[in-house]
């Protein structure tokens, strides 16, 4: 058994991050073409198009700001008309910020979060579950967190986004599940990723030691997980959220 997903075309939103690009990357290894979102760094994005036509799958790079309807109706028509309809979604963009406490963050960041965790999914959803519909199958994932589960101090925006996003994957999966749509959620750990590899040994103990694997993720992990969701083999799977954190979160029953 393998992940197969030649003749699928995916679009991976905020592609020219530390996990997008590994998530674009293993698509593609695994026979999708891709379309790559980007907001601010060309530079990045056009590299990975070269590298992934480089192993011989098509890759168009599309730019916007993820939390505007017109954006996400432009991407759609961009990579209909060079590489076709889109099978699978990944929601994988974030606004990032500084994180305070509820007293101390701005409010403007909690609209962020919202913009860019819900209404991303919401956009995407209007732009592309269309042609899912149409096709009679499709994938739809989002990049959760394990901090949606664990309410730290200072994570209040963030958390608060991400369960509003949780909640508005679980009500898509019911909505559109009869037209063979999954609709899941990979929610990773504190991911290792290039930027991580250059760190101090040892800067990340105290958490590694709360993780019942006594590590922490790699961010080629949580691509693989992405890779899973988006081919036949969780074709039965829906409505999910799934932890790749080592352990560090357990779902209740």
């Amino acid at each position: 058994m393998q992940l197969d997903l030649t003749g699928k075309t995916a679009l991976v939103t905020g592609s020219t991050g530390q996990l997008g690009r590994v998530i674009a990357r293993t698509l593609a290894d695994c026979g999708a073409n891709i379309a790559l979102h980007y907001i601010n760094n060309e530079t990045k994005a056009l590299e990975l198009q070269r590298e992934i036509e480089a192993g011989g799958r098509q890759a168009v790079i599309v730019q916007g700001d993820i939390t505007k309807q017109e954006t996400a109706i432009q991407m759609r028509d961009r990579i209909q008309s060079s590489l076709g309809g889109v099978d699978i979604v990944v929601a994988n963009a974030v606004i990032q910020y500084e994180w305070k406490t509820v007293l101390e963050q701005s409010p403007e960041d909690y609209v962020s979060q919202f913009e860019s965790c819900v209404l991303q999914s919401v956009y995407l959803a209007k732009a592309f579950i269309p042609y899912m519909k149409e096709a009679k199958g499709g994938r739809f994932i989002g990049i959760n967190t394990e901090c949606a589960m664990q309410n730290f101090a200072t994570q209040s925006a963030y958390t608060a986004g991400k369960r509003g996003m949780d909640g508005l994957y679980r009500v898509l999966a019911k909505e559109v599940g009869e037209y063979q749509i999954t609709v899941n959620q990979v929610a990773p750990g504190w991911t290792i990723s290039d930027r991580d590899r250059n760190s101090e040994p040892g800067h990340d103990a105290a958490y590694t030691q709360s993780v019942p694997l006594k590590r922490r993720g790699e961010d080629q992990e949580i691509a693989n997980a992405v890779a899973f969701l988006a081919s036949d083999l969780s074709s039965f799977i829906t409505g999910a959220y799934i932890p790749v954190s080592g352990g560090n979160v357990m779902p209740a029953i």
